[in-house]
């Protein structure tokens, strides 16, 4: 009798090692919120500015964070995803986002895009995000709220339709409380600004019936399942 496997696992990424840029695959969604994130990333003021990408996965953020004009930095603990990242000209390293090998200040800016929903240690990922941004640089993040409805949609729901997360991928218990990530940030001299998140309804289902291979992610007034957070670092920060 195979043994259950626990939720959040990691070796999930090695098994889908092949599944990054499928666009009908297990990360289709994946993909769709980066490029809603990248909506949000500014366009590089100086030569050779750098974007620190935590949890960059397969490399999804590759195509925006070149034509923005950055260099681009990937952080992750999967080889296979490093190495698909890696063919999509990421920079990468192997390390957990809580303990990254790079300098203070370094970022003029720093994406966490839907991982700070898989950390256990959220305190000291955040300190690590902040300690990396250069004074007056943008941290970019979108994630799960740890609400009901979130675990309705996020686990209940997104885990048994196509282009939904895979199954076990998420650990409900590590979702994210909202005030705490902004009081966190905060504390580090940066104010977060908060919008929802969703799937454009016309486009998802086009996507179900096999008529589009794209969802467009559009803004919501609720942040109580997936949302997304930008700030800038004081300046003496």
């Amino acid at each position: 009798m195979s043994a259950v496997r626990r939720r959040n696992d990691p070796a999930i990424y090695e098994e889908l090692a092949g599944s990054w840029w499928a666009p009908r695959g297990p990360f289709a969604m994946l993909a769709w919120i980066a490029r809603a994130r990248a909506a949000l990333v500014p366009d590089a003021q100086r030569r050779n500015s750098v974007l620190v990408d935590l949890g960059c996965g397969g490399g999804l953020m590759a195509p925006y964070v070149a034509a923005k004009g950055y260099r681009h930095l990937g952080v992750d603990t999967s080889p296979s995803a490093l190495s698909s990242a890696a063919a999509h000209g990421v920079l990468g390293m192997r390390s957990d986002v809580a303990a990254v090998p790079l300098p203070d200040a370094c970022a003029a800016v720093v994406c966490a895009g839907e991982i700070l929903e898989h950390v256990e240690d959220l305190e000291g990922t955040i300190a690590e995000v902040c300690r990396l941004l250069a004074p007056k640089g943008v941290v970019v993040i979108d994630t799960i709220a740890d609400t009901l409805a979130a675990r309705l949609l996020a686990i209940s729901l997104a885990e048994r339709v196509p282009g939904g997360a895979p199954p076990g991928i998420h650990d409900p218990e590590l979702f994210v409380d909202r005030r705490a990530l902004q009081a966190a940030f905060a504390a580090r001299g940066v104010t977060l600004s908060l919008n929802g998140l969703r799937p454009c309804v016309p486009d998802a289902l086009a996507f179900l019936a096999g008529r589009r291979d794209e969802v467009r992610m559009v803004p919501s007034r609720s942040t109580a399942v997936l949302f997304q957070a930008v700030g800038t670092k004081a300046a003496g920060g």
